[in-house]
């Protein structure tokens, strides 16, 4: 898969983390601007609030932004939050960095729907004068149609994407804060569609994708399928292919693999390591198709795949171990969106998927959050956690 690398800083690149608990606002935002400290000449903010907050997100993000001085702040609401070395989940918190970055390196743009026409008010000049290495994306899971969405976006502003979707059992608050706010949509907090921020060439960055499965069979073909139900596959009832898959174990009590076994569906030009994860929704014994939950169609490839914690965490440290061969120097910061059915419940307590970053690249400042789906290089995943780091 090719991701963005590359590229030369032309300031003092700087990245500052913090994350604090709480259930009142104001004293989680004044914990982490101690933890911050001194944020002198830094230019963009990221903020990321669990949803138990989600109703104050206006109120954090104003007095963050008056107390700083950063203009541009961007960010969302996840179940769960995560900051340098700690994981928040599902209880009131929030995640803040700042960065000091080249003022033409970035730009923001606000909530858009389906017509770019707003992105590109704000940020056509911008955009025919530097060109867009990456953007960083937060979508609303509500939106009809996220996928054509998130290639709109693509496609507009001809970066590589990476982001997530918001997380939340309440609101569902998108920070679009630019600096002149004459040409702000819909205020500093904002949702329904996708919004974030654009980074130039002149902000190195490299990204990575863990898929959080492994491969249980071979790549196979559906030769037989309606709507989202596969009817056969390489010729022979689906089911029959499934349980050949899976193993004689789980095949004799079907009922085992739901949440353990997933529908991985490889993407055009790709290997293995690229793959969309689909839950399996439904299997019919009798008939002996499954359903999963997306569509397909007859000659799509298909392929089975296992998810536990030490599936997760193998494949962790293989996108790991790809970015350290690309990555020769340390990184000054960095972006981590996971998903929600990652976090304690696949991985455990103790924070390990930050771990396993530390492990790799050592103590760089980290913010990000937990997503009800990721977004990588124009794509909607499930199960993944999407790993930006600036350089």
């Amino acid at each position: 898969m090719a991701t963005p690398a590359g590229g030369s800083a032309t300031t003092d690149t700087l990245f500052k983390a913090a994350s604090a608990t709480g259930t009142e606002w104001g004293a989680v935002v004044k914990a982490c601007l101690d933890e911050l400290g001194a944020v002198e000449g830094c230019n963009l903010g990221f903020l990321y609030i669990t949803d138990a907050l989600a109703e104050h997100a206006t109120s954090m993000v104003t007095l963050l932004r008056g107390v700083t001085g950063i203009r541009d702040w961007v960010g969302t609401v996840g179940i769960g939050v995560c900051a340098n070395d700690e994981e928040i989940f599902d209880k009131p918190g929030i995640a803040v960095m700042v960065a000091r970055l080249p003022p033409e390196g970035f730009r923001l743009f606000p909530v858009v729907s389906g017509d770019m026409e707003p992105l590109r008010r704000m940020a056509g000049g911008w955009l025919d004068k530097h060109g867009a290495m990456l953007a960083l994306a937060h979508a609303d899971p509500r939106h009809q149609d996220l996928a054509g969405l998130v290639v709109s976006l693509a496609e507009s502003t001809g970066a590589f994407l990476v982001g997530g979707l918001s997380a939340s059992r309440s609101e569902f608050p998108q920070f679009t804060i630019p600096g002149n706010t004459a040409t702000m949509v819909g205020g500093p907090v904002a949702d329904g569609g996708v919004s974030g921020v654009l980074f130039a060439p002149q902000v190195p960055v490299a990204t990575g994708l863990s898929q959080g499965c492994t491969p249980i069979g071979p790549v196979r073909t559906i030769t037989a399928a309606e709507d989202n139900i596969v009817l056969e596959i390489d010729g022979r009832p689906a089911l029959d292919v499934f349980k050949e898959d899976i193993g004689e174990l789980l095949a004799r009590d079907l009922k085992r693999v739901s949440g353990y076994i997933f529908a991985g569906l490889p993407i055009a030009g790709s290997d293995t390591a690229d793959y969309l994860v689909r839950d399996l929704i439904a299997i019919d014994p009798r008939a002996g198709w499954i359903a999963v939950a997306h569509h397909v169609q007859s000659g799509q490839p298909i392929l089975f795949t296992r998810r536990d914690q030490q599936s997760a965490e193998a494949d962790m440290r293989r996108m790991l171990a790809n970015l350290r061969k690309r990555v020769k120097t340390t990184p000054k910061g960095a972006l981590y969106v996971s998903c929600i059915a990652r976090g304690p419940s696949l991985f455990g307590e103790g924070s390990q998927e930050l771990a396993l970053i530390r492990e790799t690249f050592g103590d760089i400042p980290l913010a990000g959050f937990f997503a009800s789906g990721e977004i990588s290089n124009a794509r909607l995943y499930g199960y993944t956690g999407v790993l930006t780091l600036f350089l």
